[in-house]
């Protein structure tokens, strides 16, 4: 008598191995029997689901969230759920509310805020603290029922301004005895259940004062000092984001923490533009020796470019810096909407010419209409978002088609939909208008899929929908629908997202579907299966803001064989635990 039997269902167990039409049995709460062919396990169950028709799967892993404070106030995570993600793992960045006390809650908050773009006044409401040590968190984490796994990290922002105080915010070196005194407290966390140590080296991580967060210039003394709690407690991921301005010598010391600490070292790898891609394509060659050498370096690389929606209701839109349009930003959401609407404001907003700031990002921004897209534009296909769209869907050679001037043409865009249509600008990782540079950090054979920054920058996107995307767009429209010239084969995509990114931290109990392993599961209608059209909501504590984007197509998904989500609605089972330390392949 099994729990569950899953019939009839067209199996892609995340190995890569060729899809074949079976039945997936659980007890337990783990996988107790894969058998193909129809109706093919024999015996009994307490519940049965016929799922003819359907793709059956893993569930998700996403290896790069931030629902750091979000886990405590919405035990779905939500929208992970509504796009099958069955684990998170969130503390990437180096960001994080633990270790923290009592008198830097607010900084901590502050810095999130900045840098993830998460509404101060949401995390103000919704985290309780009940915590000041990193393992407290965890016990907190652990008391709170949610639907899918969570794993967390220790955060280096958190830890440095923990040890040295206001300090840790300024480009000082920590003493030896400061630097041991976060070693210890990383090796604390890595004890309690810490899947690893996340830490940021970007200037694009600053607060609202322009100053970088606590950690960005810590000495290489420092990541080396923290990184010898990995090899004493021989367990977790060093992770880290940088701009690389000095690859060569940043690789070479994340190459000696690995090797030195026997420890994966985790890294984000980006582009903007021909200079960014050569160092890229280089540092991915690094890898590939250092590894072939002993070391275990995994670059972490993203499926869709790193991306800012802009619209009336957003962070972002590309009349921000206009005198005419600044006071009706603060003004309640109707209220500016009816104003956008008069013919004499508009009129105003669109005569208005905005000086160049010389930064290049914002001037690109607010000023190339060509690197601006109409990306749900209504066609045949309803409104769903194209994140590859070619140069004809840019802002500028829509407006050239209308007769119109291209702010004129995203002025009224914006307005479309009730004022909540939203325009897409790739920033990084999209180069001449396609996706291929993307697509080969995608296959290259140290990387994982990475980057959707769930939960996180709030006013700007919504990449939690990317396991989504992975099958509607790259596997089964990308050539047949988009005409672009290459496709996804679905076995391997799935294995791209479940197996090797559960692989990548260290939970090697799921992402496939095979006897004894984790029996998280998605039941798929792959025809049906659509993002839906990204749009900015209040549903965050405080009335905080956030782009929300849901899908069609999931039928269902189950954590440990129960049914958590059916046809994109919560079925209220809470099913999911906090993950704590790395997870070894089941024994069958």
């Amino acid at each position: 008598m099994y729990d569950l039997l899953i019939r009839n269902g067209k199996i892609v167990d995340g190995t890569g191995a060729p899809a074949f039409v079976g039945d997936v049995a659980v007890t337990d709460g783990k996988i107790a029997a894969v058998s193909p062919g129809a109706s093919s396990l024999s015996g009994s169950a307490k519940r049965e689901i016929d799922a003819h028709g359907l793709l059956v799967l893993p569930g998700w892993v996403d290896t790069h969230s931030h629902y750091d404070g979000q886990a405590s106030w919405d035990p779905y995570l939500s929208p992970a759920s509504n796009h099958g993600i069955t684990t998170v793992v969130m503390g990437n960045c180096g960001v994080g509310f633990a270790p923290c006390k009592p008198d830097e809650h607010e900084m901590l908050i502050n810095v999130m805020e900045d840098v993830e773009d998460i509404p101060g006044t949401a995390l103000t409401e919704g985290i309780q603290w009940e915590w000041e040590s990193f393992p407290e968190f965890m016990d907190a984490l652990e008391r709170k029922p949610h639907a899918i796994d969570i794993a967390a990290q220790v955060p280096h922002c958190a830890v440095r301004t923990y040890v040295m105080g206001e300090r840790g915010g300024q480009e000082v070196n920590a003493s030896p005895e400061e630097i041991e005194q976060m070693a210890d407290i990383v090796r604390d966390g890595l004890k309690a259940g810490a899947l690893g140590f996340t830490t940021s080296r970007t200037k694009y991580h600053t607060t609202r004062a322009g100053v970088a967060m606590p950690g960005t210039y810590a000495h290489e003394d420092e990541l080396m000092g923290i990184g010898k709690a990995f090899g004493e407690v021989k367990s977790g991921t060093f992770g880290l984001v940088a701009d690389f301005d000095h690859w060569e010598r940043e690789m070479e010391c994340l190459k000696k923490i690995s090797m030195d600490n026997h420890c994966p070292v985790a890294f984000v790898l980006f582009f903007r533009k021909e200079s960014d891609w050569q160092r890229v394509a280089a540092q991915l060659e690094y890898a590939k020796q250092a590894n072939a050498q002993g070391a275990q370096l995994i670059p972490h690389v993203g499926a869709r470019p790193v991306n800012i929606l802009m619209g009336w209701d957003a962070t972002m839109n590309p009349f921000l810096f206009h005198q005419n349009y600044g006071p009706l930003a603060p003004l309640p959401r109707e209220e500016r909407l009816a104003k956008l609407r008069d013919p004499e404001i508009r009129k105003a907003i669109l005569a208005e010419e905005v000086a160049f700031t010389g930064d290049d990002f914002l001037d690109d921004l607010v000023h190339d209409f060509t690197k601006l897209y109409d990306f749900c534009k209504p066609g045949e296909r309803g409104s769903i978002p194209n994140y590859e769209p070619g140069p004809e869907l840019s802002i500028q050679s829509l407006a050239d088609q209308a007769g119109v001037q291209p702010r004129e043409y995203a002025y009224d865009a914006m307005l479309r939909h009730d004022g909540t249509n939203l325009l897409y600008s790739p920033c990084f990782g999209y180069d001449q208008g396609d996706l291929s540079r993307q697509i080969t950090t995608l296959e290259d054979e140290n990387s994982v899929i990475s980057l959707a920054d769930s939960g996180a920058h709030s006013g700007v996107l919504s990449d939690v929908s990317v396991p989504t995307s992975l099958l509607s767009y790259f596997v089964r429209d990308r050539v047949a629908v988009y005409g672009k010239d290459k496709a996804f084969e679905l076995e391997w995509a799935v294995k791209l997202h479940t197996h090797d990114t559960a692989k990548a931290v260290g939970l090697l109990d799921r992402g496939v579907l095979a006897p004894g392993m984790k029996a998280d599961i998605n039941l798929i209608d792959f025809e049906t299966l659509e993002v839906q059209r990204p749009q900015v909501v209040f549903d965050l504590p405080a009335g905080g803001r956030r782009v929300y984007q849901e899908a069609d197509g999931y039928v269902a998904t189950l954590v440990i064989g129960e049914t958590i989500m059916e046809y994109g609605k919560s079925t209220g089972a809470l099913p999911g635990k906090l993950i704590r330390g790395h997870r070894a392949a089941p024994s069958v």
